[in-house]
C-alpha cells in the first residue's frame, strides 16, 4: 500500500509509455492519441519523474508514498538514470522523435519495461 495510489497509477502509466516504443511513435511523434488522451509526450514523463515528484532526485524518499519498497525505488531510479544519460548525450532541447531515435533511447525503454514488469508482477501476486 502507498499513501497516494493515484500518483502510483500515474507512475505505472508513465512507465507503460516509456516502455512502449510503438506508443511513443504513435502518440508522441504522430500525435495519434488513444481514446481519452488529449495530449502526451516525452515531456509529460520527464515532468512527472523529475519535476512533479522527487522520484528522479531521491526515489527512496517516495517509499510508502508512491512506491511500495526499496526494490521499486531502485527500479524507478534506474529509469531516471537512463533518461539522464539520454540528456547527457543529447541535451534537453531535442524533439520527441530525435530522443526516441537516439542511440541511448533503448536503455530508457528497457529500464522502463523491466521496472513495469517487476512492479506489476509483484502487484498481481500481492494478496488483496
Amino acid at each position: 500500500m502507498v499513501q497516494y495510489p493515484s500518483m502510483r497509477a500515474e507512475l505505472l502509466e508513465t512507465l507503460r509509455c516509456l516502455a512502449d516504443r510503438e506508443y511513443q511513435q504513435r502518440a508522441w511523434v504522430d500525435h495519434n492519441y488513444p481514446p481519452g488522451v488529449l495530449d502526451d509526450s516525452f515531456d509529460e514523463a520527464v515532468h512527472f519523474l523529475f519535476d512533479d515528484t522527487i522520484l528522479a532526485e531521491n526515489s527512496n524518499a517516495t517509499i510508502g508514498v508512491i512506491v511500495e519498497d526499496e526494490k521499486e525505488a531502485g527500479l524507478i531510479a534506474a529509469v531516471c538514470r537512463a533518461i539522464e544519460q539520454v540528456f547527457e548525450a543529447s541535451g534537453t532541447e531535442l524533439s520527441d522523435q530525435e530522443y526516441i531515435n537516439s542511440s541511448e533511447w533503448m536503455n530508457v525503454v528497457e529500464a522502463a519495461s523491466f521496472a513495469l514488469q517487476m512492479i506489476t508482477k509483484e502487484q498481481l501476486s500481492s494478496p488483496v
